[in-house]
């Protein structure tokens, strides 16, 4: 099939519309670990690009006071604790917690005040409180980053929307190992689960929505 051919599918299915955006967003920075973004590392791929973008966002939303959560998969020296996916992907067992390939990039700065959820499966909800923290801290509108596109991103991005939160993917914000798969995810996520904008367009976001909200709401 042609990708027009597939773009009349998806406009005749409807798919691709516009979310309603809240005025209370928060950063989500999924699986930004050294295990994802260091080649070194099995599960590892070059990426840079996205993680310098993701800084760009996180320095607008820090000084918003926008809130920010990390996220990493980790694992005992067992591997039990990962069910079947390490079945699926045994490079997983590598990702052992306390060794660096569960640390955060350090070039995203991760601040004490930042909860970081150590999770054991693709979504961000499965098995986390992040709901709760989202709730917690008022968050209507969530703006997502990491790796990878076609695994956790994707995976998170599902969960979002079925736990009611609108979210942007910022497109430079996002990666994965190969091109097919980060394109094609991106371009399904985009018509059936969340809004896929430029850097920009997310960074304008975050400062009319910080701008419009008093001291009190973001407090």
């Amino acid at each position: 099939m042609s990708d027009e051919q597939t773009r009349r599918v998806y406009e005749r299915a409807t798919f691709g519309g516009t979310m309603s955006m809240g005025v209370r967003p928060a950063v989500l920075v999924v699986d930004f670990s050294c295990g994802f973004t260091d080649p070194e590392c099995r599960l590892g791929s070059e990426l840079t690009a996205e993680v310098e973008a993701t800084r760009q966002l996180l320095d607008v939303a820090r000084a918003g006071e926008v809130p920010v959560v990390f996220t990493a998969v980790g694992y005992d020296g067992s591997g039990r604790d990962g069910g079947l996916w390490p079945q699926k992907m045994p490079a997983l067992h590598d990702l052992r917690i306390g060794s660096r390939w569960v640390e955060i990039d350090p070039r995203l700065a991760r601040r004490p005040d930042e909860p970081l959820i150590v999770k054991k499966g693709a979504s961000a909800f499965f098995g986390t409180n992040l709901s709760a923290i989202l709730v917690a801290l008022h968050v209507d509108t969530v703006i997502l980053c990491g790796a990878t596109t076609s695994g956790c991103i994707r995976a998170t991005a599902i969960d979002l929307l079925q736990h009611g939160f609108p979210t942007l993917v910022p497109r430079e914000c996002v990666g994965d190992r190969v091109p097919g798969p980060h394109e094609a995810n991106l371009f399904d996520i985009h018509a059936k689960y969340a809004d896929v904008v430029a850097l920009d367009d997310a960074i304008a976001y975050v400062r009319e929505a910080t701008s419009a909200a008093s001291p009190v709401a973001r407090s």
